[in-house]
């Protein structure tokens, strides 16, 4: 099967395309290589996979569209793995005209490309960030998300809906997967698994929000890349049943499904640091200050529905997974 995957270089991307080649599945990868944060790690990831013979990489930005709509009319798709988006909460704050151009802009032109070459299914990264205001826990697709925080969340919330309307315009099936906090090798250097990691072990202070009282869904790369994977093998059909007074909003009479992906069991921050120092054999020093702007509170995933689905079902603990990110980023920073 030939499948497109956009946001090649990142981190989930990246670890999604070295997934299907090993499948055998033919990938064509594209990504902008922006300098949002260190080119070079990018760069590294692709190099892990640039030499298979099933793979291909172009540099490319999702926001141009003559340029997206060529690609797709020469490649002809049988499913797209939507990951390329401007990420980061706060960054959305400072910047907001980059998320509209790749969350927005680039969200389109993908729906455009899979709607004018008739691809079988677009899977695309949506976030738990939609949740917003939203304080019931565990996470429910059920939920209202018309909450945002941030207007990174708003654009994710905007890509489910852009994503509702072509999926019942052009029967094209469509499934959207709110990512929770994913960590683990080659992971993102502004999120915090990979900061905390960096700060302790050259001995800097680490600043901790809400005075260390947060809750986080940590997910391992391998058990998400599989649940993305899985969820592509599932494609969403019609359901002439389907009422807006009685079904779900993550459901719908079109070929439409969104999916929370995630762990299922939240983890305290404090937890979480204390993993990494256990791990480094390093106490940090610490920064308790209050909660930044955008951020949420606790985020906890109900994903019952995606293992009904698909089969999906974390397999990889919290050790197990600082271990295994602490071992690859003292090889790769060759901190030994």
């Amino acid at each position: 099967m030939k499948y497109l995957v956009t946001g090649a270089a990142g981190f989930i991307g990246a670890a999604t395309c070295h997934k299907l080649l090993a499948q055998g599945h033919t990938v064509v990868g594209i990504d902008n290589l922006n300098d949002y944060y260190d080119v070079n790690l990018k760069l590294a990831r692709l190099d892990l996979i640039k030499d298979n013979s099933n793979f291909s990489f172009v540099k490319l930005d999702i926001a141009e569209r003559s340029a997206m709509a060529e690609l797709f009319k020469n490649e002809q798709f049988d499913r797209v793995i939507h990951l390329a988006a401007q990420a980061g909460v706060r960054y959305s704050i400072e910047n907001p005209d980059a998320y509209a151009d790749s969350n927005l802009v680039g969200h389109l032109n993908v729906l455009e490309g899979c709607r004018h070459n008739k691809v079988a299914h677009l899977v695309y990264a949506s976030s738990s960030s939609v949740y917003g205001l939203n304080e019931k826990t565990p996470f429910e697709t059920t939920d209202s998300v018309d909450h945002p925080v941030s207007f990174y969340a708003a654009t994710k919330k905007a890509n489910e809906l852009m994503a509702h309307s072509y999926s019942h315009l052009y029967n094209l099936p469509t499934t959207g997967l709110r990512f929770f906090t994913v960590y683990g090798p080659w992971g993102r250097p502004d999120m915090a698994p990979y900061i905390f990691t960096k700060k302790i072990l050259d001995g800097d202070t680490i600043d901790i929000n809400n005075n260390g009282d947060m809750w986080r869904d940590f997910t391992y790369i391998d058990d998400i890349v599989e649940g993305v994977i899985h969820a592509a093998d599932v494609v969403p059909e019609r359901d002439d049943n389907w009422k807006v007074e009685t079904g779900s909003p993550a459901t719908s009479s079109a070929p439409f499904k969104v999916y929370n992906i995630g762990h299922g069991s939240p983890i305290n921050l404090m937890d979480f640091i204390n993993a990494i120092e256990s791990e480094l054999g390093i106490e940090a020093k610490k920064n308790f200050r209050e909660m930044q702007a955008g951020d949420v509170y606790k985020t906890y995933a109900d994903t019952q529905d995606l293992f009904e689905a698909t089969g999906y079902r974390p397999a990889v603990g919290v050790k197990q997974g600082v271990a295994e990110l602490i071992s690859w980023y003292k090889e790769f920073y060759n901190k030994q």
